[in-house]
């Protein structure tokens, strides 16, 4: 299940970034964190939603979400 999976990297993301630097806390551990985060929130959204038209649109917020990631690991 993809909100499963993504609900994984969370806790991934939260278990590496505990160990980035100090100074990092408020810039790139914030953002990474808050992105994160927002993979499986935004499935559970569209999954919530009984619009079709919304579900989709929220689906790519979360791959959106996920490219983030990517990027900033």
């Amino acid at each position: 299940m993809a909100w499963q999976k993504a609900m994984d990297l969370v806790t991934e993301i939260y278990q590496v970034s505990h160990k980035f630097p100090r100074e990092e806390i408020f810039a790139l551990t914030n953002q990474l964190r808050r992105a994160a985060v927002s993979v499986p929130s935004n499935i559970a959204e569209g999954q919530g939603r009984s619009s079709r038209t919304r579900v989709p649109l929220l689906l790519g917020n979360a791959k959106g979400s996920l490219s983030e990631v990517e990027t900033q690991v």
